[in-house]
């Protein structure tokens, strides 16, 4: 266990972690390194340039005539994927913090730091890209002293691209990262920090034993659900799944029990042996997943809900942040209500969905969980606007608010500042961290930032501000359910919860945009926004019309006039039939609204 190390590599989005990590892999002679980001396999993370699943992979690297195990985990820098981070860390004993020698300490490398000590893991930093002409090193080791209070010379100087610091880097996670602590004869005990899905084999779980030891063949119990499998495989996790008969405390592997049930294996869960199932204690202090943002997902076919469903199941193995269910709208069908961490989240899941299972969906407008307390004192939680009691029953709503920190070069404070005090944020506190960088902190509602926020941050600060943020509780809020109706009939999917102040231009804003969007009927479409009874906008879809007078030629007016009037009958009695089709980008142009 002595010659055991566990450690995972956080660092905000595009420091260079993925490619530090192709460097330590090729070093220890794990694989030949054949192209960029070894450990992100899928073609999504590959396209965008970001890591979406953490990656677990075991080196072996041999120091002074002694042989080391160490077992890396590369996870997310993205805001909306530190759920992936929060697992890592609780399967590892130390980190490998990497700080851009280009950009300096950034907001999710601060979120991620702070993650890592309350786990008591012991933090290396590294500042990465020290090759660039642009590198300021000086600078960078600075803020990292200020944030860690560590010595400078605790700090290595690293290039993922030329391979600079990497022997060091891998000498420090030897010397400094401590070996697992644990019982090698103590009953088993092993926490499930992620899980995949494969079509052959089942749900295989992956896991790291902090007590006792497994064999290949035991009978194996999973305390939270209860259910008992035969470990048909074991072993550890090297580019692919390398079996073995043994595994001991501290170290990390897989399971491949033929699970087929996805509902059965859950991220946080503890292992043991099922001889040994009442002596031992589900392991405490695993962070459970807080969705912050809920859209509806349904699938164009009526009939594929079945296959959605299955769907939503198999990629939830593989995303624990995903959380879902069953609902239905008049204007969509049946579908589900899926919970995310935020708009990337969203979008990648929609991408997924697309890609790995062939599944064509809508998805709408995204909200975030509001409290409604009625008259009587009852607190209802509602994640959909189509679920809000009557006007008339409801004494007051809370919405969540969030605590965010940006931090930007001083040159950008004044548009981030108009841009977050727009957002209804309220200035908390401002803070110079070093040089010309400076650190803000707004409280504000969640629902301002989940639909464009982050690209209009990104834009007014020319992609030097990085923001990150956590949940601060409830706050009473004047908030009104806005409805979109075509022809009278509202669309439950359109509905949305908006601030008093933001309703009247919310809802102008809405229609105009939908009367760009709609295609023609051969009847008018009449495009409202009302609040309760009392419809603040309005906006007419032009019927297409055919000239039915064409054929008159001369004669007495009264000719055409009848013609006229019969056409009139006509489109009435239409417009009481016809249903007017509302499609897809309808849904996603809300999210765009400037």
């Amino acid at each position: 266990m002595k010659h055991i190390r566990n450690f995972c590599i956080i660092a905000h989005i595009d420091h260079g972690k993925s490619t530090l990590a192709d460097r330590l892999l090729e070093r220890t002679n794990t694989i030949q390194v054949t192209e960029g980001q070894m450990l992100d396999d899928m073609d999504l993370e590959r396209e965008r340039g970001i890591t979406i699943k953490s990656h677990a992979i075991q080196m072996e690297y041999e120091r002074h005539g002694e042989k080391y195990i160490l077992n890396l985990i590369d996870t997310p820098g993205h805001v909306d994927f530190s759920y992936e981070v929060s697992r890592s860390i609780a399967a590892c004993e130390g980190a490998l913090l990497v700080v851009d020698a280009t950009q300096g300490v950034q907001a999710q490398t601060i979120s991620n730091l702070y993650m890592a000590i309350d786990h008591d893991l012991e933090i290396i930093p590294v500042v990465n890209k020290c090759d660039m002409p642009n590198a300021m090193p000086e600078e960078v080791e600075d803020e990292i002293v200020d944030l860690l209070g560590c010595k400078h010379e605790d700090i290595i100087r690293a290039s993922g691209k030329t391979g600079q610091g990497v022997d060091e880097i891998l000498d420090a996670v030897v010397d400094r990262i401590p070996c697992p602590k644990g019982d090698e004869n103590a009953p088993l005990q092993a926490l499930i920090f992620d899980s995949v899905f494969n079509s052959f084999r089942g749900i295989i779980a992956y896991f790291k034993i902090i007590n006792g030891s497994i064999r290949k063949g035991d009978n194996v119990v999973f305390i939270n659900t209860g259910k008992e499998y035969n470990a048909d495989e074991i072993g550890v996790l090297k580019m692919q799944m390398v079996p073995r008969q043994e595994l001991h405390c501290g170290d990390v592997g897989y399971i491949v029990s033929g699970i087929k049930t996805a509902t059965e294996v859950k991220v946080g869960d503890t292992i043991t042996h099922v001889k040994d199932l009442g002596n031992v204690e589900a392991i405490a202090g695993f962070e459970e997943v807080k969705p912050m943002v809920f859209a509806g997902v349904y699938p164009i076919e009526t009939e594929d809900y079945e296959n959605l469903r299955a769907s939503l199941e198999k990629l939830q193995l593989n995303d624990a942040s995903l959380t879902f269910q069953p609902e239905s709208s008049v204007a969509l069908g049946f579908g589900f209500r899926c919970g995310f961490l935020g708009l990337l989240h969203m979008e990648i899941v929609q991408e997924r969905l697309d890609r790995e299972f062939n599944m064509d969906v809508i998805t709408t407008v995204p909200n975030v969980s509001y409290l409604v307390y009625d008259k009587q004192g009852q607190v209802t939680e509602v994640h959909n606007p189509a679920g809000m009691p009557e006007p008339t029953l409801i004494d007051h709503i809370e919405e969540p608010y969030i605590h965010s920190s940006v931090i930007t070069t001083s040159n950008f404070i004044g548009p981030i500042m108009t841009l977050c005090l727009g957002k209804r944020g309220e200035l908390i506190k401002q803070d110079f961290i070093s040089g010309n960088r400076v650190e803000i902190q707004f409280a504000m509602p969640l629902g301002e930032i989940v639909i464009d926020f982050y690209d209009k941050l990104k834009s007014i600060s020319k992609g030097y501000a990085s923001f990150d943020y956590h949940q601060s509780g409830f706050r009473p809020s004047k908030l009104v359910k806005l409805d979109i109706l075509l022809n009278g009939e509202p669309v439950d999917a359109l509905s949305t919860l908006t601030h008093v102040d933001n309703s009247v231009d919310f809802g102008r804003r809405m229609c105009e945009k939908l009367k760009e969007l709609l295609p023609r009927q051969q009847f008018d479409i009449a495009i409202q926004a009302a609040i309760g009874a009392k419809i603040i906008a309005r906006e007419t879809v032009k019927q297409v019309r055919k000239d039915v007078t064409a054929k008159c030629y001369g004669g007495d007016i009264s000719r055409k006039r009848k013609l006229l009037e019969k056409q009139k009958r006509g489109k009435k009695r239409m417009k009481q039939i016809g249903n007017v089709q509302v499609p897809q980008k309808a849904f996603l142009a809300v999210l765009k609204l400037d």
